[in-house]
């Protein structure tokens, strides 16, 4: 990912540094194993752990001329380490390190992910209290439906990224796999009891059955978690540049003195961030096809997916973490524009309560279709200019035959569709 739309905490997971680390660690705790087993000499872990090494430059020289990453990995390591070496990568396969260390980033990448999460959250619950009873117009198809609250909008998004913690907890815990399992997971020249003490050393679960790879379903489960938390990330954005726009005005996206809208129009005011929010969660959703392309291997392995991983790894975890961290700054500076949302919620005259005489009058002893045309009749006349839905209505003898007057006007009131927000603030919040 371009340094534009990466933090250096989750940039630093995919960095080489870390990457061979995280090897070299898997390397060491494979030798203690080992040692214990008594397959290696005694001692032979404790040099390994103070004298492995390795130099990225030197790795990729070597690279260029044995064409295999993880040979000139260890052939550096080698160096560093001594006669010692010997006893590195014992009944090993490269892949046996490879999807290990993947696994371990994965991991750290997910932490740092529930950690935005968590914020971005967090937003979301301060903004929705503070909001709760804030009235507003519930759109469908774009259309003003009914009143709602500005609070149980932004409690709505909460939810959803609440479901999309839990899933992500529930695919890091499936992608942090363990396989020290030899050539093609026989285990035919390395011992089970290897894989279960790195695994549990570094914090994963063994494989069960393994091939010369762990199955790649974990990984496109993970990925597929990361594009839903990507699409809440754009369904938020999206309503809130709806929000934003002329006609609404809503919401807006914070405007920083001295910032500019516009090389030429020196009046604008453009929700550049959630538009951001929108390309970044497109190219994280990209990653799932790929994944998914990836379950499907040749045999006990080819290495098809090694490219792809190399690319969507980095790509997806750095800019999902980089959205996250920008949606929360977002929420939190969120300019709420409450006169705009009632002026809007009045636009229509009152056709926004139209349900309400429509079950009136069912109630009352009309047949469901004769109290719909007689609504629908004089909101559309309402609709396009001929006189206020209250009026007309009031107006109508059909309708007056069982709703008085007072009854009508009684009707037209915001308050009776917020009478439940506290009960679904407490069930999303618990308060």
């Amino acid at each position: 990912m371009i340094p534009r739309y990466s933090r250096p905490q989750m940039a630093a997971i995919w960095q080489q540094e870390n990457y061979f680390r995280i090897q070299l660690d898997i390397e060491v705790a494979a030798c203690e194993a080992q040692e214990e087993l008594g397959v290696i000499p005694p001692g032979t872990a404790k040099v390994v752990r103070e004298k492995g090494g390795f130099d990225i430059d030197r790795i990729r020289e070597i690279e260029r001329e044995v064409h295999h990453e993880t040979i000139a990995f260890l052939t550096s390591v080698a160096e560093h380490v001594g006669p010692e070496a010997r006893f590195v990568h014992q009944g090993m396969t490269s892949s046996d390190v490879l999807d290990t260390c993947l696994a371990i980033q994965l991991t750290q990448a997910a932490d740092l992910l529930l950690a935005d999460i968590d914020a971005v959250m967090a937003a979301l619950k301060r903004r929705a209290i503070e909001h709760k009873h804030t009235p507003t117009i519930a759109r469908s198809h774009g259309i003003h439906a009914e009143p709602t609250s500005f609070g149980l909008k932004l409690a709505g998004h909460y939810a959803e990224f609440a479901r999309n913690r839990e899933r992500l907890v529930a695919a890091r815990r499936e992608v942090a796999t363990c396989q020290i399992s030899g050539a093609v997971g026989t285990f035919a020249n390395i011992d089970p009891r290897v894989e279960t003490y790195v695994a549990q050393k570094l914090g994963l679960a063994p494989e069960p059955v393994s091939t010369q790879i762990i199955p790649r379903d974990r990984h496109a489960a993970f990925f597929t978690v990361l594009a839903l938390i990507a699409s809440a990330i754009e369904r938020l954005a999206t309503e809130i540049r709806h929000l934003q726009r002329t006609e609404l005005r809503e919401a807006a996206e914070f405007f920083s003195e001295g910032q500019k809208g516009s090389s030429a129009m020196p009046h604008k005011r453009n929700p550049i961030l959630s538009e951001n929010l929108t390309g970044l969660a497109r190219v994280v959703r990209s990653t799932v096809i790929p994944a998914l392309e990836n379950v499907v291997t040749w045999h006990e392995r080819d290495i098809s997916h090694s490219s792809v991983e190399r690319i969507i790894a980095p790509d997806a975890t750095i800019a999902l973490d980089f959205a996250l961290a920008r949606l929360a700054g977002v929420i939190d500076k969120l300019i709420v524009y409450p006169e705009r949302m009632q002026a809007n919620l009045d636009s229509l005259g009152g056709l926004v309560d139209s349900q309400r005489f429509l079950l009136a009058l069912t109630q009352a002893g009309t047949s469901r279709e004769d109290a719909y045309r007689l609504v629908q009749k004089h909101a559309m006349a309402s609709w396009h200019g001929g006189g206020r839905f209250a009026e007309l209505l009031k107006a109508d003898p059909e309708v007056t035959r069982y709703l008085t007057p007072d009854a009508i006007d009684a009707s037209f009131d915001t308050g009776y569709h917020m009478k439940n927000i506290d009960a679904i603030f407490a069930r999303v919040f618990g308060q």
